[in-house]
């Protein structure tokens, strides 16, 4: 195995220093010495075909050695200073890059599996050599998975289609990508996949004998006019053809282009006349070229792509490239590496546009960070790495592209910032077009823009289709209506917690606190509020996890402290202690002193529990009331069971508020409501707050619960009337 790793380095490489990769060989071999893998072999074999195929891509002499070694760190005792020592830093950085990577297990929880990613796109943006290595270990773990259970199995074949797939094609790697997409097929879709193998197989002599002849024509023809060629077909990979099958609903009989022809020449301008030589001998169909050379895709991917009709009527795709296009589209970003050692400086001028290349990733990577919902941004993640292109162009002439279904809110935001944040309006091809029109290929796209436009607006995230669009819209949002997104959060924020009833500084720690704050970069409560304003943070759930997390690791106050509290809420406001008038009864008792909690204000119907208090008789509480389990849990001997008696008393306050659209006789409607009850208005006070919303607190008197529960369902039911509920004091 280690001479068939030599032989590939002799036959792809540049100048990669032999001895440094022996050396390297000698050490991974010693240090996984006790190992075995699943299928029983020496482990050693794994690092040894990794970097066999890093080798196939013509990577440098870091990239081959760090394949070797990259498991050496996590599960042998070698470390990363002795990785630097016997080799180099940039060796030892790459090891350990692949090493804090680690696996990325596909979970079903979408939170933990974005943070997985993330990692791995900070990991890339550091030296996408590392993203290399992980694509080559996973390729080859693809390669031997039959030894794992099938659980196993399907579960790493997932992952490789929703993330490392993708990311291949991505990178260009089309080689890596093909492999990995069927060999995921394969375990995913057994049944599909051999059964699509089989009736491939079925027709496979008729249709290479069909491409031979084809190919034999075209050979003699270029020959003929003086081109130095090489043709082959390329039979379609099982994926491709089963999602081609699934999408169009069609049959493997309505499939006629399983096989394409590839013709590879010296020159771009030989590209072209090979075309024209083409569309002489086959009749070409119409819509079905296209010019990925003038307009390159984003993963660097450059060829002809025109679809014919042969012999006896059949279709077929040609595709035509150069030597080097062609190298390009096989492995892609490797085989552009800019380190690769022994270049000359000729061919590192050529690879200047080298970081333009990756501007995908730093979009990216930007985007990720104003993303705090994981599945959103999973589900943007798998658009970005894997939707079709389109191309644009602006009225001079400069190609852009997009993804498929792109809008021009997209193509505005892909000019610039500031073109994208003053958009008023659109043309495409010279007609005034809406801003959710979807653009095709080849359009001429002008954006008409105003110095007194007021910004994007909530919609334009929908329209958007583009994450890079999405993020600048939400930046303009956060940025330049702060202000006005913090007013929002602090009044949505402030109604919360007085609608759970909790303190926010008794809540405001704990993991839960440290994890939520950490990933939405929340510094301060200007940044909360504003946070909470735009949309990225809800405050209710928000304060539901910390209340959540805080209630059973909040530092619990005495026995007396609780009894205390109690107490002051029960005195609070009352002026006398005259005995019990309330019909309320005491395990079987009347005319004992009690006094209704003003915690919980318990009404006639509500579920009751009494509890002896100090000198003051018994506090009556609603049973859900948190301090009467907060008391129960210190002192259960001083509970005592009350009911309601028949006895009428004079009353009972509840208190309730509304929330409602600020028009005009709002007000007026509640109180009639409350005046055909014939119930007591005790106190009403009512307010306007931002965006235009109407807050009124209302103090009733009333006999049971359920004149409460009626009043409640008749103010809801008013025109504008958001919510109404019972308030605790």
């Amino acid at each position: 195995m280690i001479e068939n790793l030599l032989e590939k380095i002799k036959e792809n490489c540049n100048n990669v220093d032999i001895s440094v990769v022996k050396s390297a060989c000698d050490l991974a071999t010693e240090a996984h010495n006790e190992q075995r893998r699943e299928s029983g072999e020496p482990y050693v074999i794994h690092p040894i075909d990794v970097a066999t195929i890093l080798a196939e891509m013509g990577m440098d002499t870091s990239t081959i050695v760090a394949g070797l070694l990259h498991d050496v760190i996590e599960d042998t005792h070698y470390t990363y200073e002795d990785i630097s020592e016997m080799f180099n830093e940039e060796v030892a950085n790459l090891v350990q890059g692949v090493t804090k990577l680690g696996e990325i297990e596909y979970k079903t929880k979408e939170e933990q599996q974005a943070d997985n990613v993330r990692k791995m796109l900070l990991a890339m943006a550091k030296d996408i050599r590392v993203i290399i290595i992980k694509l080559a270990d996973r390729l080859h773990n693809m390669r031997t998975l039959k030894f794992m259970t099938e659980e196993k199995q399907k579960q790493k074949a997932k992952e490789t289609l929703d993330i490392y797939a993708p990311l291949a094609h991505r990178l260009g790697m089309s080689r890596i990508k093909w492999e990995l997409e069927d060999l995921s097929f394969r375990y995913l879709h057994e049944e599909e996949y051999y059964d699509l193998v089989k009736q491939i197989a079925e027709k496979r002599v008729e249709r290479e004998s069909y491409i031979e002849d084809i190919t034999k024509d075209l050979y003699n023809r270029l020959e003929d006019s003086g081109v130095d060629s090489d043709i082959e077909g390329r039979p379609k990979h099982f994926y491709s053809i089963y999602k081609k099958m699934v999408s169009k609903n069609k049959s493997i009989e309505q499939i006629f282009d399983l096989t394409a022809i590839r013709i590879l020449v010296n020159s771009v301008k030989d590209c072209y006349g090979v075309l024209g030589i083409v569309h002489t001998i086959y009749k070409p169909i119409p819509g079905r070229f296209k010019d990925y050379i003038a307009m390159p895709k984003q993963n660097m991917y450059q060829s002809l792509h025109t679809t014919v009709i042969g012999p006896q009527g059949k279709t077929f795709e040609i595709q035509i490239r150069t030597f080097e296009m062609h190298k390009t589209a096989e492995y892609g970003i490797a085989a552009h590496w800019k380190y690769k050692e022994g270049d000359t400086h000729e061919d590192k001028d050529k690879d200047k546009g080298f970081g333009n290349k990756l501007v995908w990733l730093r979009d990216m990577l930007e985007w990720q960070k104003e993303t705090s919902d994981a599945e959103e941004f999973i589900e943007g993640f798998k658009i970005d790495l894997f939707t079709d292109e389109i191309f644009l162009f602006t009225p001079k002439g400069v190609v852009l592209n997009l993804p498929n279904g792109g809008t021009p809110i997209d193509f505005a935001y892909i000019i610039h910032t500031d073109v994208g944040n003053r958009c008023v309006g659109a043309k495409v091809n010279g007609k005034i077009v809406p801003l959710d029109y979807k653009l095709k290929t080849g359009e001429i796209v002008e954006i008409l823009t105003a110095k007194t436009a007021k910004g994007p607006n909530m919609d334009w995230l929908n329209i958007a289709k583009s994450n890079q669009a999405k993020s600048k819209i939400r930046q303009w949002f956060k940025k330049l209506k702060k202000e006005e997104n913090l007013c929002k959060g602090k009044e949505i924020f402030e109604k919360e917690l007085k609608k759970q009833g909790v303190i926010y500084s008794e809540i405001s720690k704990g993991e839960v606190y440290e994890r939520i704050i950490k990933r939405n970069n929340i510094h301060s409560m200007d940044d909360l509020y504003s946070t909470i304003g735009v949309g990225l943070l809800s405050a209710s759930t928000y304060i539901s996890k910390l209340k959540e997390d805080n209630i059973v690791e909040k530092e619990k106050p005495t026995q007396e402290e609780v009894i205390k509290t109690i107490d002051e809420h029960i005195s609070k406001n009352e002026k006398d202690t005259k005995t019990n008038n309330y019909g309320i009864t005491v395990k079987g008792l009347n005319n004992l002193m009690v006094r209704f909690a003003r915690c919980c204000n318990p009404v006639p119907g509500d579920n009751i529990e009494g509890y002896i208090t100090k000198g003051r008789g018994i506090s009556v509480h609603r049973k859900d009331c948190s301090n009467l389990k907060a008391l129960i849990e210190y002192d259960k001997e001083k509970v005592v069971d009350v009911s309601w008696g028949t006895q009428q008393g004079a009353g009972y306050v509840a208190e309730i508020q509304v929330e409602a659209e600020d028009r005009m006789g709002i007000l007026s409607d509640i109180m009639m409501i409350i005046t055909e009850t014939k119930l007591h208005l005790n106190a009403l006070n009512a307010k306007s707050s931002k965006g235009n919303i109407a807050v009124v607190n209302i103090k009733i008197k009333i006999n049971t619960v359920e004149q409460l529960k009626e009043i409640i369902k008749k103010i809801r039911r008013l025109n504008g009337v958001i919510d109404v509920y019972r308030m605790n004091n």
